[in-house]
């Protein structure tokens, strides 16, 4: 643990599941999950270290494409775990599609599952934040002129459906609880950071807005894509939409390496440039209970053992 009082900052990250918090620490990852009879119950599992087997991927920007791609595997595992887990408690009997996929899939059901969540979450997105954009602007074509000028309006737009997706969801009841549980992952990664005793009143007392957060990150990869999509120029739709397809990958690279900087600097750009996605976390996020804290503590306690290099002692 590192000098209460002393801001270190750190690896650890996480995400809001159901009922729960997944911590994602150096060389493992847990779930804690509150069952419907007050028990919290924590699953933890190793990391497969990729970048052990491929060093490419130690490298900058190429870290941040493999970090995108796992981030978003985890992320469905994480919520998959939650739900059955809801479920079970719930006594539900499972969907016709889940049933589809464990009599075709049988023990490799739940891998498929997560495998499909992932390539509809990739579709959804594409068609959300890269078709329905690029689409849309063509109609201001007669009083937008110049390949920069349309970039921009692209990205504005872009900007403008994250905003608002975010402001619908976050309207949602479930969606609110979720929230919630985001809240007492940062409170609980901010106590952790400033080297306090992980207690639910001790994390309560820190922000629920944190700068490594997933919703800055997202919206860092709107603006930096604006840059990268306009070096394309303004060929015909179909171009467009595979080539911001392919650049993706780069475009989430790059992105990982400014928030990552973000994070850790205290410099006035590194203010400027976090200062966005800190205020979208006040929709993204909201004010946990201490059961909540409880379990986010759970998850983290779990891999908050692991080294941090020279960040924790």
């Amino acid at each position: 643990m590192a000098d209460k009082g002393k801001v270190c900052p750190t690896s650890m990250g996480g995400q809001a599941v159901i009922e729960g918090v997944m911590m994602k620490g150096p060389r493992s990852y847990a779930i804690a999950v509150r069952k419907a009879s007050g028990e919290i119950l924590v699953h933890r599992e190793q990391l497969k270290g990729i970048d052990k087997k491929y060093p490419i991927f130690k490298l900058p920007v190429f870290r941040g494409m493999f970090a995108l791609i796992d981030t978003m595997v985890l992320g469905v595992k994480a919520l998959a775990f939650s739900a059955e887990q809801v479920e079970m408690e719930g006594g539900m009997e499972p969907s016709r599609f889940d049933k589809f996929l464990e009599r075709v899939f049988k023990d490799k059901a739940e891998q498929a599952t997560i495998y499909f969540s992932v390539f509809l979450s990739l579709v959804l997105t594409v068609g959300l934040f890269i078709v329905l954009p690029t689409f849309l602007v063509r109609f201001l074509n007669f009083a937008v002129g110049g390949t920069v000028l349309m970039n921009l309006m692209e990205g504005l737009l872009r900007i403008g459906i994250f905003l608002v997706y975010l402001l619908a969801v976050s309207r949602m009841k479930d969606i609110r609880r979720v929230f919630e549980y985001h809240g007492a992952e940062h409170k609980t990664i901010h106590c952790y950071e400033h080297g306090e005793d992980l207690t639910p009143e001790n994390a309560a007392r820190h922000s629920r807005l944190h700068p490594r957060c997933g919703t800055s990150f997202l919206l860092i990869v709107l603006v930096v894509s604006i840059i990268m999509f306009s070096f394309i120029g303004w060929p015909n739709m179909a171009v467009r939409i595979i080539s911001r397809i392919l650049l993706m990958p780069l475009v989430g690279g790059i992105s990982y390496e400014i928030i990552k900087w973000a994070g850790r600097s205290e410099s006035l750009l590194a203010r400027v440039v976090r200062a966005p996605g800190m205020f979208l976390q006040n929709l993204t996020t909201r004010e946990p209970d201490s059961g909540q804290l409880e379990v986010a503590i759970a998850s983290l306690r779990a891999v908050a053992g692991e080294k941090e290099g020279a960040q924790h002692k």
